[in-house]
């Protein structure tokens, strides 16, 4: 189940924080609580997805772009992600999320977002994320324009560039196996 309890808890937390520059880092702290565990007594994979979420959106609100997204009713989708997992999380462990955006594209906005505990990097997520109207995709620029930020992306580092081509050259649709048409 989506942890709706702290995420509400984060954005009450947070959402009278001092504001962020968009590419400021927002630092938020979290338990690992028995529920987001695996069979493995360790948190669970598609878990520290979703926790990431604790710390993208009260980002959001911080630099004034939840503010943004309610005006102009736009949604905000997570469009990419690649996740580094390096250390383990057992119950009731307590961490530090940090996030922030790194720049953005003619179509998305490009997160880093990792957790860590004593100094040490527990995973980190590389994230492209679509803010989204009924039309479709927005353009980043329009975005930043109804911030009242400069428009132009901070450079990328190499690793998002190398990430943004190497999803550029992944086919999409990918090939679909045989008798897949038979399911469903």
């Amino acid at each position: 189940m989506y942890p709706f309890v702290r995420m509400l808890k984060e954005i009450v937390l947070h959402r009278g924080g001092a504001p962020l520059a968009i590419t400021d880092w927002h630092l938020s702290h979290h338990i690992c609580w028995p529920w987001d565990l695996d069979i493995f007594a360790e948190l669970n994979n598609g878990r520290t997805l979703t926790l990431y979420d604790l710390g993208r959106v009260p980002m959001a609100i911080r630099t004034g772009l939840g503010q943004v997204l309610k005006r102009e009713g736009w949604g905000m989708a997570v469009a990419g992600a690649s996740v580094r997992y390096r250390r383990r999380v057992r119950a009731f462990d307590r961490f530090t999320m940090a996030s922030r955006v790194i720049g953005w594209d003619a179509r998305f906005i490009y997160m880093d977002q990792s957790m860590w505990r004593n100094g040490q990097c527990l995973s980190q997520i590389l994230l492209r994320s679509a803010v989204t109207d009924r039309a479709g995709i927005v353009a980043p620029a329009r975005v930043l324009a109804a911030l009242g930020h400069p428009v132009e992306s901070p450079a990328l580092p190499g690793w998002v560039t190398d990430w943004i081509a190497a999803e550029e050259a992944r086919p999409w649709p990918p090939a679909a196996p045989a008798g897949l048409d038979t399911i469903g």
